[in-house]
């Protein structure tokens, strides 16, 4: 009895500390269970371990498989999970097939927004293919501390911001919705306006004519795109990118390169851009291994002429006179999916901004020319009600010429900066979409090579703050 004393006493304190982290306290109607279980055992627990085999045989398997959902979805919650790189946006500093460690404790765990999930899914069931967690109840955002907080340059895995809307189609599930919307939209009205000769007023307006026109397109065409379904914040698509802006920060593009408060930011060691490449003769599958380019690389240069390249791929192609004929890097940009995308601000991929950040607490003057940048922050992010009429802000039915944000909010970007996904199409990215920290690569297989030789033993293990 003494033995079943200690351990109630280590199973209890310990679960104990963990509620004062979590700062929880209706978990405290689980301890007269502990007790029970430990102590008194009135409850039978294991019932079937008197029961026939059959039943008994079924039953044990029943028992270690609950636990083990219910200890995987509490680590995975809480402490750390795993995360596959699905895509290039990072390369070649993490590269496709890079399974990675990430820590939940390094920026505090989220307590559970949605927490009716069933374990090790993220938002689809397998198989029959339908949502894996049930929306009600939706518990409001709470962060429990963790050991640091976002730092400048910190590689991130985060909750896709746009992803709160999407269509059902698999085909366009991984399209984004409002580009969508806008691009249909305009597609519809072929018209593009003078912007030069209209007010801030008109220019909201069209915007927000040829966002609905878009939207209603897609409604009207569920044969083609499926239903529009939303999701909560923490079951949206899990992305991982490079925080090039941390709250408070005035961030411009300029000629590529990130500046901070005036300040250019250090580009990645294995940072990427696209060039036009004119080849003399194919690259040998040796140098291309050397170089870290993959077969990806290779098919943009055969589909659209241009191909990633880092420095020292460049300078190492440049010196091949015998494969390369030239290469020059490609300075096409294009405006109009460039967020925020119901403005017309002339910024590209490449020179982009200044934009202000927003910061916890920090108050942001609002007028005609800013308000498209922080309409979606205010609107959908911290839930109110923001309209323009008339060249005035409404919030919440009061004019506002100003607002105090109430998140903190980053800028995400890719390594591979022509062809990522990120901040400069979707916008900032809220606190409470911080999902954890990539602490080490566990296993990375090349997709380009099976077998034993596709597994990349150099990055086994490898720290991911090492990764600059």
């Amino acid at each position: 009895m003494k033995k079943q004393w200690i351990k109630f006493s280590v199973v209890t304190v310990l679960y104990l500390l963990f509620l004062l982290w979590v700062k929880s306290w209706w978990g405290l109607l689980v301890v007269p269970f502990i007790f029970d279980v430990y102590i008194t055992k009135k409850i039978k627990w294991q019932w079937w371990k008197n029961s026939e085999p059959p039943v008994r045989f079924i039953m044990s398997w029943v028992d270690a498989l609950v636990f083990a959902l219910v200890a995987v979805y509490f680590i995975n919650l809480f402490f750390f999970q795993n995360y596959v790189i699905p895509s290039s946006s990072l390369e070649k500093s993490l590269l496709t097939g890079d399974y990675l460690f990430v820590s939940k404790v390094s920026y505090g765990p989220r307590i559970p927004e949605t927490p009716l999930t069933m374990p090790l899914t993220q938002h689809t069931l397998p198989v029959i293919n339908c949502k894996s967690y049930i929306e009600w109840p939706q518990w409001d955002y709470r962060r429990v501390k963790g050991l640091g907080q976002v730092e400048l340059n910190d590689i991130v895995v985060f909750n896709y911001p746009a992803g709160d809307t999407l269509v059902s189609n698999e085909q366009y599930q991984a399209a984004d919705y409002y580009q969508m919307c806008y691009s249909f939209g305009s597609q519809l009205l072929a018209y593009q306006p003078d912007f030069t000769r209209m007010t801030p007023q008109e220019q909201y307006d069209w915007f927000a004519m040829v966002y609905a026109t878009g939207r209603k397109y897609i409604i009207d065409n569920p044969s083609t795109y499926g239903k529009v379904m939303t999701r909560p914040v923490d079951r949206r698509e899990n992305y991982v990118k490079r925080c090039v802006g941390l709250p408070g920060q005035t961030l411009q593009i300029k000629n590529r390169i990130v500046y901070l408060d005036g300040k250019p930011n250090k580009e990645p060691d294995n940072v990427q851009y696209t060039y036009y490449v004119k080849l003399n003769q194919p690259i040998p599958d040796d140098l291309m291994e050397e170089l870290g380019i993959s077969m990806e690389d290779l098919t943009s240069l055969n589909q659209s002429g241009y191909m990633p390249l880092t420095k020292r791929a460049h300078d190492a192609l440049m010196r091949r006179k015998d494969i390369v004929q030239s290469i020059t890097l490609n300075t096409d940009t294009i405006t109009g999916d460039i967020y925020p995308l119901n403005a017309a601000t002339g910024w590209t991929r490449d020179n982009y901004g200044p934009v202000w950040i927003p910061k916890k607490g920090a108050t942001v003057k609002l007028d005609m020319q800013n308000i498209a940048v922080y309409e979606r922050p205010i609107r959908v992010y911290e839930g109110n009600d923001l309209q323009v009429k008339d060249g005035k802000i409404f919030i919440n039915g009061k004019q506002a010429d100003r607002y105090t944000f109430k998140m903190d909010y980053y800028w995400m970007m890719g390594d591979n900066r022509h062809n990522s996904a990120d901040s400069r199409y979707w916008g900032f990215v809220p606190e409470d979409h911080i999902v954890g920290k990539p602490i080490f690569i566990w296993w990375s297989s090349d997709p380009d090579r099976g077998g034993f030789s596709g597994i990349r033993r150099n990055r086994l293990f490898r720290l991911v703050d090492n990764i600059k």
